[in-house]
């Protein structure tokens, strides 16, 4: 559907359209030329949604604003409705994580670096889905790739520590209570 270059109300839904599917700022120029308009209306089009979403216009201030940042304009969540929005991400993503997730995690924070081989090892199971979530979640990451073997070498992150209670790794409790005596047959190569 082509827009009616005369219609102000078409091109302001179509630059609000724009922005809401928008990951990064975009200038008054990237929106003119998207748009086959002059930069002075798609101006006015941007100053109209700000006042707008603020609640100038007579209306109420909505759950976002319009910001210039980076050079250019982006949709923002309103810094009062933060809240709003956390509760919603953590009942998406709820924060329990497996039994699998955490013996993983375990192995990963008293071994870091670790290669995913090597935890596979010491867990015995393919560890590569609960990799990926521990890393979806931001409570590992990447550290480096070893040169000779081309494994990819994992620690954890500050969130995992926040969320712990704790400030570094060193605060983290012994497991030498854990582990069988050194009179038990059982082999722990941990």
């Amino acid at each position: 559907m082509t827009l009616d270059p005369m219609n102000e109300d078409n091109l302001r839904s179509a630059v609000e359209a724009i922005l809401m599917v928008a990951d990064v700022p975009l200038s008054l120029v990237s929106l003119a030329t998207a748009l086959e308009s002059p930069v002075a209306e798609i101006k006015d089009c941007i100053l109209a949604l700000r006042q707008d979403y603020d609640g100038e216009s007579g209306g109420v201030q909505r759950g976002f604003e319009l910001r210039e940042v980076g050079g250019g304009w982006r949709i923002f969540v309103r810094e009062s409705y933060d809240w709003a929005v956390r509760m919603f991400i953590d009942n998406e993503n709820p924060t329990k994580l497996s039994q699998a997730a955490l013996e993983t995690l375990a192995v990963i924070a008293y071994k870091q670096p670790i290669a995913r081989g090597q935890i596979a090892s010491i867990r015995a199971v393919n560890v590569d889905g609960v990799v990926r979530t521990l890393l979806s979640r931001g409570l590992i990451t990447e550290l480096y790739t070893d040169s000779e073997t081309g494994a990819i070498n994992y620690g954890t992150t500050e969130l995992l520590l926040q969320l712990l209670g704790i400030n570094s790794l060193d605060e983290m409790p012994l497991i030498s209570p854990f582990l069988p005596d050194q009179n038990s047959s059982f082999d722990v190569s941990l």
